[in-house]
């Protein structure tokens, strides 16, 4: 209830107005059943306007620090996510990770939408990187199609670092299901994980036309901070 009502009474007729975002190929999500939302990551706010522009509910695995910021800001941000049901997860590694692959099998078993970014961390430069096979895991163990999306122009309403978002027109572009039933039972094998995981992040680059590096977003971020 909390979730819908945030959604078209308070928070979406706003975000409406001001960025009035658009969406191509919303018939492509199932109506009803698991499924997962894979989309690229360029923005905090692609977890806003992905759910805003889908008529069903999305659950997102989030990284626990939305849940503990301080302020105003981080009690805002933490009422938005625990309000429209988002789920704080670990990101360490190790077990942390096992966790988080079960507590995302837990939201399929229910019937629900899962987002999730393969990327596993947002773009540092709007380039799309390489796919963590978790994802791939959740897919073949879950037994549900992967939709992928592409979300547009996010990360110029947002940019890294920056505390206030500008007034842009953003958009999400969803493909058609992906369907990976015919890997039933693998999802121990490494080399079928990868492809996998690959055909997914393939597919959202031909969604959202990114320049692809095939390597991980959280390598090139170290890179960076170390540069600097």
């Amino acid at each position: 209830m909390a979730y819908f009502i945030i959604k078209n009474f308070i928070l979406g007729p706003i975000l409406q107005i001001l960025f009035r975002p658009w969406v191509r190929g919303a018939k492509n999500i199932p109506n009803s059943g698991g499924a997962i939302l894979a989309s690229n990551h360029l923005s905090f706010s692609d977890s806003i306007f992905l759910p805003l522009k889908v008529r069903r509910p999305v659950t997102f695995l989030a990284k626990s620090d939305y849940f503990t910021g301080k302020g105003i800001k981080g009690a805002l941000i933490r009422w938005f996510f625990l309000s429209t049901g988002q789920l704080p997860i670990d990101r360490s590694g190790g077990k942390a990770s096992e966790d988080s692959l079960n507590t995302g099998l837990g939201v399929l078993e229910r019937g629900l939408l899962l987002g999730i970014y393969p990327e596993g961390t947002r773009s540092p430069d709007a380039k799309l990187y390489r796919g963590r096979t978790g994802i791939a895991r959740m897919v073949l163990e879950a037994r549900v199609p992967v939709v992928p999306v592409a979300m547009i122009d996010t990360e110029k309403v947002q940019p890294i670092g920056s505390k206030y978002p500008k007034i842009r027109r953003v958009g999400v572009v969803i493909g058609e299901p992906l369907d990976f039933s015919r890997f039933a039972g693998m999802e121990g094998e490494r080399a079928v994980l990868r492809a996998v995981t690959d055909q997914i992040v393939y597919s959202i680059m031909q969604l959202s036309k990114q320049e692809y590096e095939d390597v991980y977003a959280s390598t090139v971020k170290s890179r960076m901070a170390k540069a600097a």
